[in-house]
């Protein structure tokens, strides 16, 4: 009985992973276009970029004498720049997962 019900519990979790991925890729292919190697480059590109205005805006820091304090506006703006950063990281990883998954299509 017990492995009945443990067969019956993962036949569920089956079904209902097959079910998320189809609506997954239905509703995800409604809104993104066949993915191509030049429009995931620049995307990669973009998050570069993203990434070295948050890393210059760290190292910024490192130009003021070490007895002046931070100013709200340059902590302010490195905080802008970190989460625009992290934003397009997990943007990015979004969309690796979905190829992975086959949510999206790929261009020929």
């Amino acid at each position: 009985m017990p492995q009945d019900d443990e067969q019956k519990r993962q036949r569920f979790l089956k079904e209902i992973e097959q079910t998320i991925a189809l609506a997954n890729k239905e509703v995800i292919h409604e809104r993104i276009p066949p993915i191509s190697r030049e429009s995931v480059m620049a995307f990669a590109i973009s998050v570069s970029r993203l990434r070295a205005r948050y890393l210059e805006a760290a190292f910024k820091i490192t130009d003021k004498n070490a007895s002046d304090p931070l100013g709200e506006a340059e902590i302010s703006s490195m905080k802008r720049q970190r989460e625009s950063y992290e934003e397009a990281r997990e943007a990015f990883e979004a969309l690796t997962h979905a190829i992975e998954r086959g949510y999206v299509d790929l261009a020929e």
